[in-house]
């Protein structure tokens, strides 16, 4: 009797779960996954194999949901603007920026409309994380019991948190809608330690050992931000890399004849407008043009979690023509106008996982709506390219336009968007290399890089970085490349800030009194040749030490005028008094005795890889298993990108982003590459894909990319229709 009674719980909680997709839904859904195969190789990748472009994307997201459904959600919850739903109060004006930018209204539209192809793969979208849910009761969603097709075109260009506000931060908005004090002191500050950017390089055919040009994909990102896939259909799709959770298309990565990788861009696609607002008899009013024009307002209402229940906070926000209101600067309101959201930029990330080369990668780019990206580009004819960005709008260069410009004035709107040919690019240079590295791209191919004069300034802000001036020298000194070889130039470990910071910190020692508790640690650090390891104390001070020197040195994306990186860091080296340099390393040596008893600290004993649980917040503890790792962060100029820092309760330092997808393609009469994960790629503690290639991450061992079938067919795990798994 009581297995009869269990065996009835669970078909009526299969049943009642099951009531919120119709019969004719899940008939179709499973005459689709009939059309589907998935392979899971021995490293848990998917390979999914579809009669159709929509097949292959209804397997994708199942295989997507498989590995990790909770990142898979978040991210649409994200992009809803329903976090405080989640998080509570605190998330409030998160959602609010969110939808202010982001309109849904605007999405369903978009979807209504759209192509017939592109339905077909929004469709599949919705259907494959439908099925998913309907075929696994036992996942409970945070908040989307059901997606819709529509959700895909939330997002922009490829990338979750590629909102463009110029420099308009939350806590800007928090104080004009909200009117918090305390985020004045918040307002109008950049990020300026961003370790999610990206490197890439392509090698030209004269500087390899095959002939044939090669790709290095290196995205630094939150860890476990992007799993890796392989998505091949019967109508020409075959495109292999990452795909950050929920997305239908390959973001970075390659198809047999050509690849790209995008690099975080500083490029200047959001503007802010000064508006004069009068307020008379019609209400609110903006000056526009010698004119008076009303002032939209919209109420936008935001759910926000208290408790074990929900609340509902109205927000009256405004609109002039440029865009919302976001904040208010010099007594004048400042408006946003951006582009944040568009059904051409899914159209466009779709078409060039399916280029057949370079020429059909630039048809791809004449979209014109990648709005967040720098691209890397190698094809299988040997050609390689570089783009500084893509959607680029026109505008009067005697303006100044990182600052607010003049709302009233027509002189002002945009005009129109550059061609693709007009903007910073650079095609299959002289010196055989290409590389960008959130860096300037007037370094781009070394010697043979375009020239800044030849360019309006709001086209590449971008400064120099130690990153950028490492990239130039290795691939300028290299030739012969193979897929190792890039792999090592792209492993790099040079930490090239410190050869302006340590001789200037050696050259105060020696001018300095009272510092000769420090005598053994400036030797160490004299010693050393600027490479991290696991073995090196030097690099455990020289990181330390650098994080306490102030952000002047720390700050990558820059505004036109303003010193970048490495002319910052000369400047400080240079005119820093000795005890700006020598009182920040006494005060290491300090702390580091106190948390372990001694200063003489090996990198890798500080330096740690952990992961725990499939958590999207991450957890570390001192007291459980970890790994070595000889990687620093990427700010320093080193080239594999590691971001560590210590946690509440721990004395280590834990990595939480930097290299996270890592692969080399070579291209030629047959596509060959190989790849790396961090961690693995199922977010289950469960799977034995969770951990897998945590020990590979840390050294920088690669494993083989299975791109053709038969090569998949050598090292099956798994193949199974979506919902037949096991």
């Amino acid at each position: 009797m009581k297995i009869a009674l269990s065996s009835f719980l669970i078909v009526m909680a299969f049943a009642t779960k099951a009531q919120q997709f119709t019969p004719t839904e899940i008939a179709r859904w499973q005459a689709q996954a009939k059309q589907v195969n998935i392979i899971r190789d021995n490293y848990g990748t998917p390979h999914i194999y579809g009669k159709t472009d929509a097949d292959a994307v209804f397997g994708l997201l199942y295989a997507q949901c498989e590995d990790d459904f909770k990142r898979v959600e978040m991210n649409y919850i994200e992009k809803l603007g329903r976090l405080s739903e989640v998080k509570g109060e605190a998330s409030l004006y998160d959602d609010l920026l969110i939808k202010l930018l982001i309109d849904s209204t605007e999405a369903v539209a978009d979807y209504n409309k759209a192509k017939p192809w592109l339905k077909k793969l929004l469709n599949a979208f919705a259907d494959g994380i439908n099925f998913y849910l309907y075929k696994h009761p036992s996942v409970k969603p945070i908040m989307l019991k059901r997606f819709k097709p529509w959700y895909a075109l939330l997002w922009t260009d490829g990338s979750i948190g590629a909102i463009n506000t110029a420099d308009i931060s939350t806590a800007e908005l928090k104080q004009f809608y909200g009117n918090d004090k305390s985020a004045i002191a918040a307002a109008v500050v950049k990020n300026t330690d961003v370790e999610t950017g990206s490197n890439g390089f392509a090698i030209a055919p004269s500087k390899t050992a095959s002939g044939n040009a090669i790709l290095y994909i290196n995205p630094h990102v939150t860890f476990y931000f992007r799993p890796e896939v392989q998505v091949v259909s019967d109508e020409g799709l075959n495109a292999y890399g990452a795909v950050t959770w929920g997305q239908f298309f390959v973001y970075q990565g390659f198809n047999e004849h050509c690849g790209w990788i995008h690099t975080s861009s500083n490029v200047d696609v959001a503007d802010m407008y000064a508006e004069k607002i009068v307020t008379n008899a019609k209400g609110l009013q903006y000056q526009y043009d010698g004119k008076l024009l009303p002032v939209t307002q919209k109420y936008i209402s935001i759910k926000y979690k208290q408790g074990n229940s929900l609340h509902t906070k109205v927000f009256a926000t405004f609109f002039t023509h440029h865009g919302p209101i976001m904040a208010k600067r010099d007594g004048k309101w400042i408006s946003l106008r951006s582009f944040n959201r568009s059904i051409t930029s899914i159209e466009q990330s779709w078409l060039r996982t399916k280029a057949k080369g370079f020429e059909d990668f630039k048809r791809t780019m004449y979209l014109k709506a990648n709005t967040s990206n720098n691209t890397v580009f190698a094809d299988d004819k040997g050609n390689i390219a570089y783009w500084h960005g893509n959607y680029m709008p026109k505008r009067d260069t005697a303006y100044n336009w990182a600052k607010p410009v003049d709302g009233t004035i027509k002189a002002t709107e945009w005009q129109g968007l550059h061609m693709v040919a007009d903007i910073v690019h650079q095609y299959n240079p002289a010196s055989g290399f290409l590389q960008n590295c959130n860096s300037t791209p007037f370094s781009v191919s070394g010697s043979s890089s375009p020239k800044q004069a030849n360019y309006p300034t709001y086209m590449a802000p971008d400064g120099e970085n130690f990153r950028g001036i490492n990239a130039v020298r290795v691939l300028s000194q290299g030739s012969q490349y193979t897929i190792d070889k890039v792999i090592a130039s792209g492993y790099d470990t040079k930490l090239s800030a410190f050869e302006v910071l340590v001789p200037a910190l050696l050259k105060a020692y020696e001018t300095a009194a009272n510092y000769g508790q420090l005598q053994d640690a400036i030797t160490v650090l004299k010693q050393w040749d600027y490479h991290a390891g696991i073995n090196s104390v030097a690099t455990t001070l020289a990181v330390e030490w650098a994080q306490k020197l102030g952000p002047s040195i720390t700050k990558i994306y820059i505004n036109p005028g303003e010193l970048d990186q490495v002319k910052a860091t000369k400047l400080f080296a240079a005119t820093a008094t000795p005890q700006q340099l020598l009182a920040p390393l006494q005060t290491v040596l300090q702390e580091l005795t106190t948390k372990f008893g001694k200063w003489q600290m090996p990198w890798g004993e500080v330096n740690r890889f952990q992961r725990l649980s499939g958590n999207i917040q991450n957890q570390y503890s001192d007291a459980a298993p970890s790994l070595p790792v000889p990687f620093a962060s990427a700010l320093w100029g080193q080239l594999p990108s590691y971001k560590s820092r210590t946690f509440a309760g721990t004395t280590k330092r834990y990595g939480e982003s930097g290299n996270s997808f890592v692969c080399a393609v070579e291209f030629g009469k047959r596509v060959t590459a190989k790849s790396l994960l961090a961690g693995g790629n199922s977010g289950n503690p469960n799977s034995p894909h969770f951990y897998d290639q945590a020990e590979m991450y840390t050294k920088g061992i690669f494993k083989e990319v299975l791109f053709y079938k038969e090569d998949v067919l050598k090292h099956v795990e798994q193949q199974y229709h979506p919902g037949s798994e096991k």
